[in-house]
């Protein structure tokens, strides 16, 4: 593939990502949010709370479309002094005026004048600030991952719906035109049954660590108990304020940073927004720099529609990401490592086994957008402009954005599982009714249990059969007939669907398979009662 094939003009993209999320935004308004509805020539009033690296530059994209939204950052807000007179000379410099600064978040949600705020904070403080901004009725943009405590996140979403407000999480590439393809195609049901998703992103270097800014912070120039927030105390550590994404107290890392924003498309394309376990291992094997979190990450979640999310990265060694959707029917690989815009649609035909020259003759194509015929580049950076478009447009229609406070939900909470899955080398469950993460089962999760006592089904419908009495042997045989199956099948189909409305695996396999098949004329067949399964310790 030449130079000029995977090239394309930055400018030209970034016009396309805003001119694809622009096109979409009509939508009547309801009674309830006709209230907070703002005029197109309502000027809409900014703070942005956090103004580090990632809040630099939100303040160029927001600068950028600024204009065709009619809004300002009126005001910036930041506990450390350096930070918060840049963000006034920066934004300055884009709006011919100053902004008004804040030290702490209170004294912006009690402004009247102020509409809406963008919060970029460390990840540790994304729910609590959320929350606090949903409490006064105030519109945000946060930051990923919404959340890294499951009641924090949980208080932070629960506030933003009661309120009725127009969050945008910042896993930006639901916005961005490429991923939108992608989506649509996904829907139509072109790959099939997808078993399995294969994400790899890597980075070769000492991720996080070693910021200039580190050496520039002093105690007396910022508010260190303000910025530990809901952790408890400890001593002024440079390092953790500025670096905190290494340390397991206020970020994951990897989960938080980057799974973030991987299995937040992942929820996207195959709607399906809980995992249903997760196991995960890792360690500092890279960079022994004192870092708590790992530079090498893998976990693996199950999900309820019955497919696996494999997700791995590395920071010592810079090997080619991709992304791959495993259907039946076809394979969607996203090309490249995080955001990057190349879609692959290959059809599933024929097995490398029977025919080492199969790829040949597998019909293929890049998901490309309407008019194009060049490929898209296989990464772009982190400034596309639709994410923060979708927001502001939404802002004045009151519909809900591309990324809500839901989906944050959702991606945090896979984030989570992953993480406390890694530390505590256990797997974990998400429990849907009580909306927490558990590590045994409980017995309404019936499909936890039979997931994982296939063996034990196997070995009792193998069982039945034998045992069976002619009687009982024939009214089973006619209804495997009825079904399509052996009976050895049919035999495992109604032990399966027995045991899922217990949800455990039976103590007594004997007393189980007679009470099971009584309504058939019963089984005669005596098993020594054996002990419970014992939970898994995955180390």
């Amino acid at each position: 593939m030449s130079n000029a094939e995977s090239a394309i003009n930055r400018r030209t993209f970034l016009s396309k990502t805003a001119a694809v999320v622009a096109g979409g935004s009509a939508l009547a308004k309801t009674a309830l949010s006709y209230g907070k509805i703002l005029g197109a020539n309502d000027r809409i009033s900014l703070c942005h709370v956090g103004i580090g690296g990632r809040g630099t530059e939100l303040d160029m994209i927001v600068s950028k479309v600024a204009p065709s939204h009619n809004v300002e950052m009126t005001a910036v807000c930041d506990l450390w002094s350096l930070n918060r007179d840049k963000a006034v000379a920066t934004n300055t410099k884009y709006y011919n005026r100053a902004p008004r600064a804040f030290k702490n978040i209170d004294e912006v949600l009690e402004d009247k004048d102020i509409d809406a705020v963008i919060l970029s904070t460390p990840d540790h403080s994304h729910s609590p600030l959320l929350k606090m901004t949903a409490d006064a009725g105030k519109d945000a943009y946060v930051e990923k991952p919404m959340g890294n405590v499951m009641s924090e996140a949980k208080s932070a979403r629960d506030a933003v719906l009661k309120n009725k407000l127009i969050v945008q999480v910042g896993t930006q590439h639901r916005s961005e035109p490429y991923p939108r393809a992608a989506h649509d195609l996904v829907q139509t049901g072109v790959l099939g049954d997808v078993s399995k998703v294969e994400i790899v992103w890597n980075y070769h270097g000492p991720r996080w660590r070693g910021r200039e800014v580190t050496k520039l912070i002093r105690e007396q120039d910022t508010d260190w108990r303000r910025f530990l927030l809901n952790k408890p105390y400890r001593p002024f550590d440079p390092q953790v304020y500025c670096e905190f994404r290494l340390y397991k107290e206020f970020s994951s890392g990897i989960p938080d940073q980057w799974m973030s924003h991987a299995i937040d498309l992942v929820h996207w394309f195959m709607n399906d927004n809980f995992p249903r376990s997760a196991v995960s291992h890792g360690g500092v094997f890279a960079w022994h720099d004192g870092r708590e979190n790992a530079d090498t990450f893998q976990t693996l979640l199950e999900y309820p529609k019955g497919f696996l999310v494999s997700y791995s990265t590395s920071f010592g060694n810079d090997s080619p990401g991709s992304t791959r959707y495993m259907g039946k029917k076809a394979t969607l690989t996203n090309i490249g490592d995080e955001g990057s815009p190349r879609y692959q649609l290959v059809e599933e035909k024929g097995t490398y086994e029977e025919n080492p020259d199969i790829e040949k003759e597998r019909a293929s194509r890049y998901v490309l957008l309407p008019g194009e015929t060049k490929l898209p580049p296989v990464s772009i950076d982190d400034l596309s402009l639709g994410h923060m478009s979708n927001w502001f447009e939404c802002l004045r229609s009151r519909q809900q954005p591309h990324c809500t406070v839901e989906a944050g939900f959702a991606h945090s909470v896979a984030c989570m599982m992953a993480t406390e899955a890694y530390w505590s080398g256990k797997k974990q469950y998400w429990d849907a009714a009580s909306e927490s993460i558990v590590t045994r089962r409980h017995k309404r999760n019936s499909s936890f249990a039979i997931n994982d006592c296939s063996d034990i089904i196997d070995c009792m419908a193998s069982i039945t059969i034998r045992q069976l009495p002619e009687a009982t042997k024939r009214k089973l045989k006619i209804r495997a007939a009825e079904h399509g199956r052996s009976m050895e099948q049919e035999a495992r189909e109604i032990l399966k669907n027995e045991l899922s409305k217990t949800g455990d695996p039976p103590k007594d396999l004997g007393k189980a398979i007679r009470e099971i098949f009584a309504p058939l004329g019963g089984v005669k067949l005596q098993i020594p009662p054996r002990e419970p399964i014992p939970e898994p310790n995955i180390k």
